[in-house]
């Protein structure tokens, strides 16, 4: 049983002082802890390594890591590097998380801005070697990207003369477009077709398959081959200056065959195909011409004197064709005549009809020249005349008597010794032998390419009746060679 009255509990309520210390302790504690936050939080453990990058402008220490769009730790410092190829760069020391443990040797570092106001941070991007980094080790300067695109310095591309031709620029495409509005808006409607028949090539290049991606390296090669003759695509396109300002003068004329161009188009596409047979005939043509045009050049010398014996010919052609024009109607009027038809009609039967006889006597001329020398010997028959008239020029044949002979009656051909009566004894001078042939060969169709008649070589002493054995050949007089 207690004999005094109740005992007072101590309370923290009770002491402001220790209030106050407590507070206080808690604010510095807070305070150290915000001072260091962008060393990292104390007592947690975290994945240090180290990034050579080109330029480290803009970084500050406590700027955000990240990877795939996360942040995964922060910049711890940031130190200057001379660079191995003289131009200087930059360290970064990067603490992370332990989550992203372990990262590939190989890995993208980037500096990219995080705003227009110029805040930066750490890209990181996992590569696919089979090393990895241990802690405190160096991503090498090869997998660093560029240095990012400030807003001043795309601010510093708009200089004085970029502004000057802007301006210009501006002027020029204002002029060109004011009031084509309406063709503009024809123009975006003919587009569509062509984007939407785009679409599949687009796709296709897209297509991991062409390698476009190397398409633009190539590119930057060539640019690098091109630069040592910059001097010379400066003249080029000074050049060029010069023959816009020449083509500027013609304007008018240029904006006729344009306005008269899809016109042609359309036509060229019309002809073009059915001029393709013709093109086709013309190159065999040409093929098949190549031999002549060879020959042509033995023929020049030939051809140049006919051109200058010609030119005079031609200067007085119109002369003699309008002297031919009446002949020319009159033989035209004669061409459309009736009864001059009529007999052309009769003169074609009348040569079908004598065409068989022409086509076997013909050869007796062209072959043997009977023709030329029989009106010949018949002139020469009659080539002798005085005041009275022409003389015929004759000659006896004296044959040998013999029996049955060709000087008197006989009862057979005669085919037997002559006798000359007179002699003592008897000789015989010749012989008495009938050599006829009626119907010599003249090398007509059916008959041997032979001119017979008047070349006949008889055997001696036979009788010979018909045509000869022996082939005469084609000379006749008159013929250096005979006909083939």
């Amino acid at each position: 049983m207690s004999t005094g009255g109740p005992r007072r509990r101590g309370s923290l309520a009770a002491t402001p002082g220790l209030i106050g210390a407590v507070t206080v302790l808690i604010a510095i504690v807070g305070v150290v802890l915000a001072y260091n936050a962008g060393k990292g939080v104390p007592f947690v453990k975290t994945y240090v390594i180290r990034a050579e990058v080109p330029d480290a402008s803009g970084l500050l220490v406590g700027n955000d890591v990240r990877k795939g769009g996360s942040r995964i730790g922060f910049v711890s410092d940031v130190i200057a590097r001379p660079g191995t190829d003289g131009t200087d760069g930059a360290t970064l020391v990067l603490k992370l998380d332990e989550s992203a443990r372990p990262l590939p040797a190989d890995s993208r570092v980037e500096v990219r801005p995080r705003s227009v106001l110029g805040l930066k941070y750490v890209q990181l991007t996992a590569g696919r070697s089979r090393t990895m980094l241990a802690d405190r080790q160096t991503i090498d300067l090869r997998y660093a990207g560029g240095k990012p695109v400030e807003l001043d310095d795309l601010f510093n591309t708009f200089d004085a003369p970029t502004r000057r031709g802007a301006s210009d620029n501006l002027l020029i495409a204002g002029t060109a477009l004011a009031g084509r509005g309406a063709g503009i808006n024809r123009a975006v409607v003919g587009l569509n077709p062509l984007l939407e028949h785009a679409e599949p090539a687009l796709r296709t290049l897209a297509d991991p398959g062409t390698a476009l991606s190397r398409f633009f390296p190539a590119l930057e090669r060539t640019a690098a081959e091109v630069a040592p003759v910059a001097t010379q695509q400066a003249g080029l396109v000074t050049g060029l200056r010069r023959t816009l300002g020449g083509l500027s003068t013609v304007r008018p004329s240029i904006q006729d065959a344009i306005s008269a161009g899809p016109a042609a188009l359309d036509a060229g596409t019309r002809e073009l195909p059915r001029q393709a047979a013709f093109l086709a005939a013309s190159t065999e043509l040409f093929r098949r011409l190549q031999p002549g045009l060879r020959s042509l050049s033995h023929a020049a010398p030939g051809l140049a004197t006919a051109f200058r014996a010609g030119t005079p010919a031609l200067r007085r052609a119109p002369a003699l064709n309008r002297r031919a024009v009446p002949a020319l109607r009159g033989l035209q009027a004669f061409g459309t005549d009736d009864d001059a038809l009529q007999g052309f009609a009769q003169l074609g039967a009348t040569a079908t009809a004598i065409g068989p006889a022409v086509a076997y006597v013909g050869p007796a001329q062209t072959r043997c020249n009977y023709l030329t020398l029989l009106t010949r010997n018949l002139a020469s028959v009659l080539s002798e005349s005085d005041t009275v008239g022409s003389a015929l020029r004759t000659g006896l044949l004296i044959t040998p008597i013999a029996p049955n002979g060709e000087a008197g009656p006989a009862a057979t051909p005669a085919d037997g010794p002559a006798q000359n009566l007179k002699a003592t004894p008897p000789k015989q001078p010749s012989d008495s032998l009938l050599h006829s042939n009626t119907y010599p060969y003249t090398a007509s169709p059916g008959q041997p390419a032979e001119c017979e008649a008047g070349n006949e070589r008889y055997v001696p002493g036979k009788q010979m009746i018909g045509n000869t054995p022996a082939n005469e050949g084609l000379i006749t007089e008159g013929q250096k060679v005979g006909a083939k």
